[in-house]
């Protein structure tokens, strides 16, 4: 059991720039989570956790296996340092990117493919119901926001842990999936079919893009089919996450 008490120590000065910096968790392949809900969730994959990080204080559940674990005790100033949210319940998972095989890849056949979402909450939030849904993978492509970024982490509530997440370039995904016989799905207002058209299957590719500008004109040319959710009321549109959710029940089979 180790303890740290300096706020000048290396290794809380790495912890901080995980929580404050992408660049630092993409070098790295490294991230934190907090709270007791997602460390719950970490010590479920524990090949994936490097340290806990406890606060002077806090008792952490009997029925949690940390026999394993490496335990870092630490004081309310280094707690603070790598806090991300305002009542901090003051444990903490260091955790490494799960690292995926091409070969894992290639046996994906229900995939989500994210164009250019900007909002953390929005992109933990398609993570936790691609997952629920059963969805093998989720594909962010240029201009989404980090998958590790902390509130992306909080909105996905240890989706992390269960469904891999993978930055790529989604042209090159659509042309994969294609060859190998999976139908690529787009959503748009134009030259496009009500959703409730499409068959359920066990191999798709759904490809949702930002909520202003939608999805990427270049990207969208590659589709099979597009698909529109109808408004019924008096509402513009439809927040990105909700419609996620909303097409991959209604897919998959």
């Amino acid at each position: 059991m180790k303890r740290i008490e300096s706020t000048q120590n290396a290794l809380v000065k790495h912890w901080k720039k995980l929580v404050s910096q992408r660049k630092e968790r993409e070098k790295s392949g490294e991230y934190i989570v907090e709270g007791f809900h997602l460390v719950e969730e970490a010590l479920k994959h524990t090949d994936q956790i490097i340290q806990i990080i406890v606060r002077d204080g806090v008792d952490l559940p009997l029925l949690w296996a940390i026999d394993d674990v490496v335990l870092v005790h630490v004081n309310e100033a280094v707690a603070k340092e790598i806090a991300e949210t305002e009542n901090s319940q003051g444990v903490f998972a260091h955790c490494k990117q799960r690292e995926i095989s091409e070969d894992e890849k290639y046996d994906w056949r229900k995939v989500l493919l994210v164009d250019s979402v900007q909002d953390p909450g929005n992109i933990g939030t398609m993570i936790r119901t691609a997952d629920a849904a059963g969805i093998d993978a989720v594909v962010l492509g240029k201009g989404c926001v980090d998958a590790f970024n902390p509130k992306t982490l909080r909105s996905a509530q240890g989706s992390h842990f269960h469904i891999p997440v993978v930055r790529g370039d989604l042209i090159e995904w659509i042309e994969q999936l294609q060859q190998d016989d999976v139908k690529v799905y787009g959503t748009s207002l134009e030259e496009s079919i009500s959703y409730k058209e499409i068959e359920q299957t066990n191999a798709f590719a759904l490809i949702v893009g930002n909520e202003g500008s939608g999805i990427n004109p270049q990207i969208l040319a590659k589709t099979d089919q597009n698909v529109i959710i109808p408004i019924l009321g008096g509402a513009e549109s439809l927040n990105v996450a909700v419609a996620t959710g909303i097409l991959l029940y209604s897919f998959v089979k």
